[in-house]
């Protein structure tokens, strides 16, 4: 084993729990607060978080992770560790597919879309605003937190399979 198979393993790691961590955030707390907040308020408040996420500390995190558990995946089968490659390469695929690109693909554009609304001052026309948002939106949060927590577990387990 080289000497960087086991800090990228463990980079993987952190960066992997770093994103399951922000996308639970959003599912036990964020938009369960936002629903019961004055849909003009949640709107407008939605559409500040969303605009402040596109950052250098999220992006490393959100951007970086497939990156970095390709690498450790790489260099575990440069290695010959297969059965922690196959759960690193597990964890690159579903975190990939079922995390980044369902974010990029379902929730930036609803997020998207939402950052074009003025917010309206009816709190009725609010309420059906945020009404048809955020079910969708969290149907979706959900789908990838789920995701990114089953990419964490398959490190873990990759973790354990290091000789």
């Amino acid at each position: 084993m080289t000497s960087l198979t086991r800090p990228l393993c463990l980079l993987s790691l952190l960066m992997s729990a770093a994103l399951f961590g922000f996308f639970y955030a959003w599912v036990c707390s964020t938009m369960w607060g936002l629903d019961t907040a004055d849909p003009r308020v949640a709107i407008s408040a939605m559409q500040a978080m969303n605009a402040s996420v596109v950052n250098a500390v999220f992006a490393p995190a959100f951007f970086g992770t497939p990156i970095v558990l390709l690498i450790a995946t790489l260099f575990l089968i440069k290695t010959a560790q297969r059965p922690a490659a196959l759960w690193f390469g597990i964890a690159t695929a579903v975190v990939t597919c079922l995390s980044v690109l369902l974010t990029m693909l379902a929730n930036v554009p609803m997020n998207e879309a939402l950052a074009l609304l003025e917010v309206p001052q009816d709190r009725q026309t609010a309420q059906r605003i945020w009404d048809a948002y955020s079910p969708d939106w969290q149907f979706w949060n959900q789908m990838r937190t789920a995701a990114t927590g089953l990419g964490v577990l398959c490190v873990g387990i990759g973790l354990t399979r290091l000789t």
